[in-house]
């Protein structure tokens, strides 16, 4: 096989020299593979096989675990800290999660470089995130509808909440104060994701969609976000 654009999502120990890794590839989706010797002291590709790094691997095998065979560095490894760290963090913990192996998906991969551009610049964050989010959303068609349950546009003088299983919004009785309202589901159905003021529902929806295929087990980078945003918090107190 041609080298393939990739990078690496996560990476663990295997038997005594190797690792079991999980890679993001430009053509073939996640692929897990077996890094052999890359524990070794010494070993050149282990400075290679480090996160949001860009790589060009190639590989063995026709079962899901694969055999690396070629790895090179292709780039510099994106330069994450504090916030935009834990952020890179939870975009690989998502893919290595929901994507499933070796589903082909260009946009994802293409969403994925652009996020770990935007990643240093606090104001790129959520709206790289989101778009992530999305295109994964959209790969598994498992997207939003911008639709009530009946299959109506959304009333924006109505407020709503999501149901992953329908892919579409329950609205609420009137007076209700809960849930999202119409005119800024409307406003996100028509892709302004980035607009002022609509970081909070896009961050809303996006979490609701994925939540059942993240399932009841919760995502270790959102753990370590939601520490730092208390000790920040302490801090200003």
């Amino acid at each position: 096989m041609q080298p393939e654009p990739a990078f690496l999502l996560h990476k663990r120990p295997y038997r005594e020299t190797s690792a079991l890794v999980d890679l993001l590839t430009l053509d073939h989706g996640r692929v897990r593979a077996v890094a052999q010797g890359v524990q070794r002291p010494g070993s050149r590709s282990r400075g290679r096989l480090q996160p949001f790094a860009p790589l060009h691997v190639t590989w063995v095998g026709s079962g899901e675990l694969k055999r690396l065979r070629l790895m090179e560095s292709t780039g510099s490894a994106a330069l994450l800290a504090g916030e935009g760290l834990l952020c890179g963090l939870y975009a690989n913990e998502l893919l290595a999660r929901v994507l499933p192996l070796e589903l082909p998906g260009r946009e994802v991969f293409a969403f994925y470089s652009a996020t770990l551009e935007a990643l240093p610049r606090p104001e790129a964050r959520a709206g790289a995130l989101r778009r992530l989010e999305l295109a994964l959303l959209e790969l598994l068609d498992a997207e939003p509808l911008f639709r009530d349950l009946g299959n109506h546009q959304l009333d924006p003088q109505r407020r709503y909440v999501y149901r992953a299983e329908a892919r579409a919004f329950e609205a609420l009785p009137a007076g209700a104060t809960q849930g999202l309202d119409g005119r800024t589901l409307r406003l996100l159905a028509s892709g302004q994701w980035q607009a002022a003021g609509l970081a909070g529902p896009a961050k809303a929806v996006t979490r609701a969609a994925l939540a059942p295929l993240l399932g009841s087990r919760p995502l270790r980078s959102r753990e370590l976000m939601r520490q730092l945003a208390d000790k920040r918090l302490r801090r200003e107190r």
